[in-house]
């Protein structure tokens, strides 16, 4: 395959990570030494995905803080299954550093379900980590390849809690799900 090739299609890869990041806002994370993929929320920014972990309440993902790079699959919206698979490298996002400083801020925006806003940032300084996730260029799985493993996969537990119950619609027609 030429060079020209192997670059358009690379990009092609890049883009379509970028665009499902972007509409999801749930990945896997293959983490060492656990049997099974975790699922965790994530925010994407400038090309990398940021996913907070540790602390109370917070998602639980051993072993990611510590990663130097770790398997990432992203899922379709549509479907639900698996849309591409990649490499990441890990980086932790140090609190008072400019990046945390831009993308803290982000994440508290996207932690709608957190039992309290108030104070957040001051506690995920002290107690989580922010970890950044770089795509590679290693793309483990693409389009068509398609597997259901990560949709028959049941969610590990984890203290991360709601705030309360979701809101009501009033007026609104119920759905055949909610009878």
């Amino acid at each position: 395959m030429p060079a020209g090739e192997n670059d358009a299609a690379g990009q092609g890869r890049a883009a379509l990570v970028e665009e499902a990041a972007k509409k999801s806002g749930l990945l896997w994370l293959d983490l060492p030494g656990l049997p099974q993929p975790r699922a965790a929320w994530h925010l994407w920014h400038d090309g990398s995905a940021y996913v907070l972990t540790g602390g109370e309440g917070e998602q639980p993902l051993p072993g990611l803080p510590e990663a130097e790079r770790v398997p990432v699959t992203l899922r379709s919206k549509d479907k639900g299954g698996r849309l591409i698979s990649f490499v990441a490298s890990c980086a932790l996002v140090e609190p008072g550093s400019d990046l945390w400083d831009e993308v803290a801020p982000l994440l508290v925006k996207d932690r709608l379900n957190a039992q309290t806003h108030e104070g957040q940032l001051e506690r995920w300084a002290r107690e989580s980590y922010v970890v950044r996730l770089t795509p590679t260029a290693e793309v483990t799985e693409g389009p068509g390849g398609y597997s259901d493993e990560y949709a028959t996969v049941r969610p590990v537990p984890s203290p991360a809690t709601t705030a309360g119950p979701p809101p009501r619609l009033l007026g609104g027609r119920r759905r055949k799900v909610d009878r």
